[in-house]
Formats: C-alpha cells, sequence, structure tokens
C-alpha cells in the first residue's frame, strides 16, 4: 500500500517543526528562568524568518504538499479547494508556476491573519497568569505544553472544518455571520477591562470536582505524589486554563482562514507558524500591548473584514478580487491600527483631589 504523498510531506513537515520547536523552548536544556527582552526578540526574529522562508518554500516546491506530477492533478487540486485561479491553456510549467504561487500566497495571508488575531490571545495569557500568581520563571514551562496541545486541537479543528466546509458549502455563510458578530463584540468590549477570578473560572470548578488539587505551587511540576496519592498542583490548571482559552479563539480564528484558503495543509502550516511563534511574542509584547491602544479596534475591524468577504466570496471572485487584495487590506488595517497607536496616544486621565 502506498502512503499518499500528503502524508509524506506532512509527516516530513512535522518533524522538522518539532525539532525546532524542542530548540526554541529549550527542551534540551533543565534550566527555568524568566525570559528576557532579548531573547524573545531573538526568537521572534526567527520565527518570522522561518515563517517567510516557509513561503518562499511553496513558491518553488508547492509541488510537493500535495505530490503534483502532472496538469490533471493541478486542475484537480484547483476545484476540489476552490483556488482563485485559471490555467486555461497553460503547459504544466506555466500551470504549476501559477499554481504554487497561489499556495504561497494563501499561506502568508493566512499566517498574517492568525499572527494578528494571536495578539488578543496574548492579552488573555498574562491575565491568567496574573490571576494565578504564576512565577514568570514557569511561564515558559506552561506555554511549552500549551503550544503542543494547541497544535494537536487546531489540527483536529482545520481538517474536520475543511471536510465539512467541503460538504456544506453553506458553512461558509455561517462562519461568515459568526466572524461579524464576534468583530461587533470586540468592538463593543475594547475599552473593557477584563478580569479572570481563578475560583470562579469553569475549569478550576471541574477540575477540583473531579481531581485532588494540592492548594498550593511546587515549582515547575505538574503534579506531586503525597500519601500515596496523585495530586495536581495549580500550575497544572493554569495549563488547562489556557487550552481551554486556545479552544475559544480557535473557533474565531479558523473560520477566519477559511476565507483565504480552503486546503487544509495551507491552513493548517499557517496557524502552526503563527502558533510556534506565539512564545516568543508573549515575551515580546507582554510589557508594551498596553501601549497600542487602537489594536483591539483594529482587530475587531479585521474579523468583520473577513466575515464580510466570506459572506460575499461568490460576488467577489466576479469581480476579480484576489487572495492579494486580501492580503493588503489586512497588511493595511494592521499598519493604521498600530501607527494610530504610536501617533495618537489617549490622552493622560485626569486626577482630581478631594478638598
Amino acid at each position: 500500500m502506498l502512503v499518499s504523498p500528503e502524508i509524506v510531506f506532512f509527516s516530513v513537515f512535522l518533524v522538522v517543526i518539532f525539532v525546532i520547536l524542542l530548540l526554541d523552548l529549550g527542551v534540551f536544556t533543565k534550566s527555568y528562568h524568566k525570559v528576557g527582552f532579548r531573547e524573545a526578540v531573538i526568537w521572534s526574529i526567527a520565527w518570522v524568518t522561518i515563517s517567510i522562508g516557509f513561503y518562499f518554500f511553496l513558491i518553488h516546491f508547492g509541488y510537493l504538499v500535495h505530490g503534483i506530477e502532472n496538469l490533471g492533478e493541478i486542475e484537480y487540486r484547483i476545484s476540489k479547494f476552490d483556488h482563485p485561479i485559471t490555467i486555461q491553456g497553460l503547459d504544466f510549467a506555466a500551470a504549476l508556476k501559477v499554481y504554487e504561487n497561489n499556495l504561497a500566497l494563501e499561506y502568508i495571508t493566512g499566517y498574517v491573519i492568525e499572527k494578528s488575531l494571536s495578539v488578543d490571545n496574548i492579552f488573555v495569557i498574562i491575565l491568567i497568569f496574573y490571576a494565578f500568581g504564576v512565577d514568570e520563571k514557569y511561564y515558559k514551562r506552561v506555554l511549552l505544553w500549551g503550544i503542543i496541545g494547541a497544535v494537536i486541537m487546531r489540527f483536529i479543528f482545520i481538517f474536520v472544518g475543511a471536510a465539512l466546509v467541503r460538504e456544506f458549502q453553506w458553512i461558509l455563510y455561517v462562519f461568515g455571520l459568526f466572524l461579524i458578530f464576534t468583530a461587533v463584540k470586540l468592538f463593543i468590549d475594547r475599552n473593557k477591562t477584563n478580569r479572570i477570578e481563578p475560583e470562579r473560572h469553569p475549569v478550576v470548578k471541574f477540575t477540583s470536582k473531579y481531581f485532588r488539587v494540592h492548594k498550593s505551587f511546587e515549582g515547575h511540576r505538574f503534579f506531586i505524589k503525597k500519601e500515596g496519592k496523585l495530586l495536581v498542583t495549580p500550575l497544572f490548571i493554569v495549563l488547562l486554563v489556557i487550552e481551554f482559552s486556545d479552544v475559544i479563539f480557535a473557533v474565531d480564528s479558523i473560520p477566519a482562514i477559511f476565507a483565504v484558503s480552503k486546503d487544509p495543509y495551507i491552513i493548517f502550516f499557517s496557524n502552526i507558524f503563527a502558533i510556534l511563534g506565539l512564545r516568543a511574542l508573549f515575551f515580546l509584547l507582554a510589557n508594551i500591548l498596553n501601549k497600542f491602544h487602537y489594536i483591539k479596534i483594529g482587530l475587531a475591524i479585521l474579523l468583520g473584514f473577513i466575515g464580510l468577504k466570506m459572506l460575499a466570496h461568490h460576488y467577489l471572485e466576479q469581480f476579480g478580487f484576489k487572495t492579494i487584495h486580501s492580503l493588503y487590506i489586512i497588511l493595511g488595517i494592521l499598519s493604521i491600527s498600530i501607527l494610530a497607536s504610536i501617533f495618537f496616544p489617549p490622552a493622560p486621565k485626569k486626577h482630581t483631589e478631594k478638598i
């Protein structure tokens, strides 16, 4: 029995990513330390470079993803995944170039979307760490397992979602409406102060009900043995809360990327590179996110645009709206929100003294 080209490429991809992930998250070292700004910058640059490098890889070797060997296979993939390109009248070499360029464009557009939406995820992770009083030197360990869990969950969500979209095209309209609703809610709640009360969190209640929970942190340990019984530590509960939060964010981010591509492999690649760089981005932005006060408005507009694109995708295709146009609009929205935050900072709050 021959193994499909997709499985071979996917397996090699996972092995390479896993090795890089081990290096990034310091699995080869046993030290637990607070990640400094310099280390965060280095790894942020490294992950962005690797992610952009994969874009160029797809331009030149995109045929390897699905094992494309002839013109008929290109036509089949375009039809199956509804790629917004045409290869009519082209020979195999020219058609393959058009196909690979489109794959790379869908990937990088999806990557930008996922990377942008992960900023809001960082807000929540910071709140979780603060609310539970986690020592900064253990952030790295919790994020290690949190990212591994996120990769597994995204794999399931993406491939199940892609199968549903292929089977039921109307789901795209449901996704579009949901994203518009999320965009409106994010805009309305943009100035609200988010709070996390550990004792009231549903994950904490569930864990306390069905597991033996140790009362205090035990260093970097998730489990301890006491009087012959296995207990979970508060650090493990923090990990579960972060995983639960990622599931909630995946409900927003994964439908968003289906507006760009319906190829589950391209969607997975863009998601994974965005997630794997999340740890470095967390340490890089943890102390400066509050300075970009227009970023939530930008994310709300971004989600609204993607939702509208999903609802009107058939009409947009008729007017020649391409993936590259989506990329330009998305980059424009993000750039404007960041620049507006820099050049138009909020007025300082006036403190009135009572006499």
